[in-house]
């Protein structure tokens, strides 16, 4: 069952940061809280000097995932991406889908937050880091790496959905979005296209520079009498950023014969500019997409294009989630996920009618 959660600015303030306002381990503020063991006169002062100065009150409840034997039976997927991306883009309804397939065995409930790419996101780590959550699945560029480091030092289990900057040692589950790439665009020049462009998308977001690598990779290595030059043009995944690119692509190359577009939706808007435009496809210009989206047998021509698979993608990462060892107490107490491996699962080239 999927249950949507509206955190809202009155959450109170978590253990995890009271732990940090100390400078101790959680682990070590539960045992000042709990008087479960001795610590030391000095962390025993800053505990209580933190929670005095945060106004924190006790839960225990919400702390479930810190007791032995119980669980708060909920696992938080958190998409960060604005509310129109998130609506429209069907690759997080078919991650949704994976991810509550495989919590469906695991007896567990699913839980999805929204936050803004640009937000400081307090009341967010409030809630994640509260014992709210028995695991934490993070999808979408968040910025830097406080937020799965704070994650982690509430001793949360986290796996991150896509290679992003600032993941630090977190285990993550991503598609072969280089190798995809490569694939598609080797296809192109197997099949005699020289005047190979690309629609990349952004080039702050991991997925957009792997597929754009992808694609210079493939450039570069082409076996042709003539080297292949590159042309690139930039969209947001969005059927109107494929529009315009495709445009920005024939001004940098008139004979432009093929087009690598690093989503579905910029390929489906490459598609209509060059219907308006009256060029042929795939005679005129081939044209391969990326994802396997349902818009991809809807265009006409049906698009050709890299399948990753996103349903997978989502049940891996909840066994990645659920599977993630629980480190031992260190010296000060402290515990968490340990550092895991990053999944790279296989993408395929699918040939339809478009290239």
């Amino acid at each position: 069952m999927e249950r949507t959660v509206m955190v809202t600015e009155t959450a109170r303030p978590t253990l995890a940061e009271v732990a940090r306002r100390a400078g101790v381990s959680t682990a070590t503020a539960s045992r000042v809280l709990n008087r479960s063991a001795k610590v030391s006169a000095a962390a025993l002062a800053r505990v209580e000097s933190a929670v005095t100065e945060l106004g924190y009150v006790r839960h225990r409840a919400h702390h479930a995932h810190n007791v032995p034997g119980r669980a708060a039976g909920a696992i938080a997927v958190v998409v960060f991406e604005d509310m129109i991306h998130y609506q429209s883009d069907l690759f997080y309804s078919r991650l949704l889908l994976g991810v509550e397939r495989a919590l469906q065995s695991a007896d567990r409930e699913l839980v999805v937050l929204t936050a803004s790419r640009r937000s400081q996101r307090p009341t967010l780590v409030r809630y994640l880091c509260g014992g709210h959550v028995d695991g934490i699945l993070l999808v979408g560029p968040w910025g830097g790496d406080a937020l799965p480091r704070l994650i982690q030092a509430a001793g949360v289990p986290v796996v991150s959905v896509g290679r992003f900057s600032g993941a630090g040692d977190i285990p993550s589950v991503d598609a072969d979005n280089h190798g995809g790439a490569v694939l598609a665009v080797r296809h192109l020049l197997n099949s005699g296209r020289r005047a190979i462009g690309t629609i990349a998308g952004p080039p702050d977001m991991a997925v957009g520079a792997d597929r754009l690598a992808g694609y210079r990779r493939a450039i570069s290595e082409a076996d042709t009498p003539v080297p292949v030059r590159e042309a690139v043009a930039y969209g947001d995944f969005t059927v109107a950023s494929g529009e315009h690119a495709l445009l920005r692509l024939l001004d940098l190359r008139p004979d432009l014969d093929a087009v690598f577009a690093a989503s579905d939706l910029m390929a489906a808007g490459a598609l209509r500019a060059l219907h308006r435009l009256g060029i042929s496809v795939p005679d005129g210009v081939a044209v391969i997409g990326f994802d396997d989206d349902a818009v991809a047998r809807r265009t006409r021509p049906q698009l050709s294009t890299v399948r990753q698979p996103v349903e997978e993608m989502g049940e891996r990462a909840v066994a990645e989630l659920l599977a993630a060892p629980v480190s031992g107490a260190g010296a000060d107490g402290v515990t968490g996920a340990e550092s895991g491996e990053r999944v790279v699962m296989a993408t395929q080239l699918l040939l339809r009618e478009s290239g």
